[in-house]
């Protein structure tokens, strides 16, 4: 057996090593303008050398300004010109560039420099309407389905065990009035027997509106027809047999309730006056609209301006003179470095959230110039993208792209989009021409079937005909995915549909 030694060794490896700084300007670039609004809030409550611009004047596109607004010509190379992009911050293009790369390997610790702040960086954050009563403060809330059940459990005579466990039900009935909990998770967590919540659910079942606390869609019609006094046995059987329900399957529902064919419509009728989501007669939580967070308009020259939307950009400032002035007063070492380090941090937020707006702004720039024809057109001409794509050419890593593109919108003349929307996969030409986007395909999918006559309805393989002819080499089975995600029913269903007969009830 080999004696136990010690030895010496050196090894030579790559590692990612990340600085603090770096980090946060990645967290802050795949931020939505909601969420980012809601960090730099906090970071003005803990950082006293932070405060917010609220007296800057409104944001313009001129050169002084930064990287507002954006012009892409009709001609590539036209398309994009930031040689002014190094006006405002004290890092070179190459770092700027590189800031949020996943592959840049950083070993210094070192803070950042102090530099000057320009106007549009200092965009407003969190109240952008500080000092103003907005009509939802004078509104009243709507009750919610969840109040709406306590105020039934307030008044029902239960044991307090009972009660307890209704009230863990209730708290997981969402919003359309299903429960999402499991009966015996429910129990396990309680500490009490599954048959205790299942009686206690039956009283859940009695409360207002009929069909609250089903577990599925069935349960929840069943209970809304026991209401009526409706569910008798042959409804009984229907309800276990939806799927026949939604392709009417006149044949095999007749067999399974044992009941003829006019039987049959009359039931299935009286189903589709049911509502499959009881719950969403309730108020819910306030929606908040999407806003966007780049502009694209027509330029003077017919090309496409892009533009940041300047509300959603924090507008932040250092106390640079606050600073001097405690920094002089300060007398232990503790003090001075924990100025310093709200000062290295308030620096470097500032510069990180004006390079996440240039950052946007190269994407969206960029996407916009592969999708001119998508702008100009319609969907039909939407290309094939991916993140390579422009990640090679704005110089920048995969990874930063997808996470400028998440919860980032656009505006464009064509409606709101994600800025993940324009990347669509390829799907090939059979002529050798330039591949098709499957966005677009999906879209002449959708009119070729909308525009189907009664008589001749369009199977999938009349569709992979269709689209092979016009230069799209596409299999069957890829057609029928996109009809599914689309919703469109099969071509028998759709010739059952235009023939007459009324559509089977779906859940909404």
């Amino acid at each position: 057996m080999a004696g136990v030694g010690q030895r010496l060794e050196i090894r030579q490896g790559q590692s990612l090593v990340m600085t603090p700084q770096l980090q946060q300007a990645i967290k802050l670039l795949q931020l939505s303008n909601v969420e980012l609004a809601e960090y730099c809030e906090s970071e003005l409550e803990k950082n006293p050398l932070l405060e917010r611009d609220d007296a800057a004047a409104a944001v313009t596109g001129d050169a002084e300004a930064g990287p507002v607004a954006e012009p892409i010509g009709e001609r590539a190379d036209e398309a994009l010109s930031r040689d002014d992009f190094s006006k405002t911050s004290d890092m070179d293009e190459a770092a700027r560039d590189n800031m949020y790369d996943a592959d840049q390997v950083t070993k210094s610790a070192e803070g950042p420099q102090s530099g000057s702040l320009t106007d549009w960086t200092t965009v407003k954050s969190g109240n952008a309407y500080e000092g103003e009563d907005g009509l939802e403060s004078s509104v009243a809330a709507e009750a919610s389905l969840k109040d709406h059940l306590e105020a039934q459990l307030s008044i029902a005579a239960l044991l307090p065990e009972d009660r307890m466990i209704l009230m863990a039900l209730i708290d997981s009935v969402d919003e359309t009035g299903y429960l999402r909990a499991d009966l015996m998770d429910v129990a396990t967590r309680l500490g009490c027997e599954i048959e205790d919540v299942q009686a206690v659910l039956g009283v859940l079942h009695g409360f207002d509106p009929v069909g609250v606390g089903a577990r599925d869609l069935a349960e929840c019609l069943s209970l809304q027809l026991k209401a009526k006094d409706r569910l008798d046995p042959a409804m009984d059987a229907l309800m276990t047999r939806l799927d026949l329900v939604a392709r009417r399957d006149m044949g095999q529902l007749t067999a399974l309730c044992g009941v003829d064919a006019e039987d049959i419509a009359d039931m299935i009728s009286e189903i589709r006056q049911l509502n499959p989501k009881p719950g969403l007669a309730f108020g819910s939580e306030p929606v908040t609209p999407v806003v966007p967070d780049v502009f694209v308009k027509v330029g003077p020259d017919g090309g496409w301006l892009i533009e940041l939307n300047t509300d959603t950009l924090p507008r932040l400032l250092v106390n640079n003179r606050y600073y001097g002035t405690v920094s002089k007063n300060a007398r232990d070492k503790e003090s001075k470095n924990y100025l310093a380090d709200c000062l290295n941090t308030a620096n470097w937020l500032v510069k990180s959230l004006d390079q996440r707006a240039r950052t946007i702004l190269k994407v969206a720039s960029e996407i916009v110039r592969h999708q001119d024809a998508f702008l100009t057109h319609g969907v039909r001409h939407l290309r094939p993208l991916n993140l390579r794509i422009i990640a090679d050419a704005i110089s920048m890593h995969e990874s930063t792209v997808s996470r400028v593109t998440s919860n980032k919108y656009i505006s464009t003349p064509r409606g709101l989009f994600e800025l993940k929307y324009f990347f669509t996969a390829s799907i090939q030409s059979s002529n050798g021409a330039e591949s098709h986007s499957a966005e677009a395909v999906r879209d002449r999918i959708r009119e070729m079937i909308d525009n189907e006559a009664p008589r001749e309805i369009l199977s999938d393989d009349r569709i992979v005909a269709l689209l092979t002819a016009d230069g799209v080499n596409i299999a069957r089975r890829t057609v029928a995915k996109y009809r599914e995600a689309l919703r469109i029913p099969s071509s028998v269903e759709r010739r059952r549909l235009k023939a007459g007969e009324s559509p089977a009830y779906a859940s909404r």
